[in-house]
């Protein structure tokens, strides 16, 4: 067996030991949304270090706890903070986490992060749906020996985001009354922020918001038969774009200001991901 299977496998069994608790949905939080987990009706809250295998998250604001519990009817697993390429690990290690949701009963993933606004009108604050996404700089994170029991070798990118699961937030943002703008995202490794010349390039290629995640786990999560829904909040303008130098204390104060709507709007939008709701688009 493929030594990747064996660790996922692995960490699968290590939370089969604490719960057998069947999530339908699978949440990656990041920043300023650690406390969308506190609001979940807990089954089991397990710290990444205790699970075999699983990167610890490092980063400003990422508690690293896997936490498992339902969202109204919704059973989920949520990823209370996420790791990143730019603290050390290598993309497999990045996905191990969403392929162990997935691994056990995942089936929809809500992705959310923070970015910098490319496109005019992407202020801070700003909340964008993805609607699709370019990887730049940043391996994939299915390189090396395919997963066969995962995924095929060559998986179809045609569309990332699921086209449900994009109007599910839509009407979950409008129930809200949260304005909820759309654009394609871009993951550029870090931790250093862009240049100027790059952000230029970026939106050429046409970007309209830019971040340091995602875009591995999206990858891996379709590759796997996962259907994804991805929601940034825009933490500043990218750089040369405000004149003002960028800094991760800003990202996470934004992120943090912009949190309470942000919380709402995930929480009405997972909340309508289990099964018995399949059919309904509420708004």
């Amino acid at each position: 067996m493929h030594k990747e299977m064996e660790r996922i496998q692995a960490a699968a069994a290590a939370v089969r030991r604490r719960t057998d608790f069947v999530p339908e949905a699978a949440v990656v939080l990041g920043s300023g949304l650690g406390g969308f987990a506190d609001m979940v009706r807990q089954e089991a809250v397990i710290p990444y270090g205790e699970i075999p295998g699983f990167p610890v998250s490092t980063a400003p604001g990422h508690a690293g706890r896997l936490v498992l519990g339902w969202v109204e009817s919704t059973p989920v697993a949520v990823m209370q903070g996420r790791v990143h390429l730019y603290e050390g690990y290598d993309p497999a290690e990045v996905v191990r986490p969403i392929r162990l949701m997935g691994a056990l009963g995942a089936r929809s993933l809500v992705l959310t992060n923070a970015s910098g606004g490319i496109r005019e009108g992407l202020e801070a604050g700003t909340l964008m749906l993805l609607t699709d996404h370019i990887s730049c700089f940043v391996p994939s994170p299915l390189r090396g020996e395919n997963l066969d029991a995962l995924g095929p070798r060559f998986p179809d990118m045609s569309q990332v985001y699921d086209l449900e699961l994009q109007a599910r937030a839509r009407a979950a943002a409008e129930r809200a009354g949260i304005p909820l703008l759309e654009g394609v995202y871009l993951q550029f490794p870090g931790p250093n922020f862009e240049t100027p010349a790059e952000i230029r390039a970026f939106a050429r290629l046409g970007a309209d918001a830019v971040g340091m995640s995602t875009v591995v786990e999206a990858i891996a999560a379709r590759h796997m038969g996962l259907r994804v829904c991805g929601i940034s909040c825009v933490a500043n303008r990218a750089a040369g774009l405000s004149g003002s130098p960028l800094s991760g204390e800003e990202v996470i104060e934004v992120a943090n200001r912009t949190a309470p709507r942000f919380r709402q709007l995930l929480w009405n939008l997972t909340a309508g991901l289990g099964r018995k709701n399949a059919g309904e688009v509420t708004v």
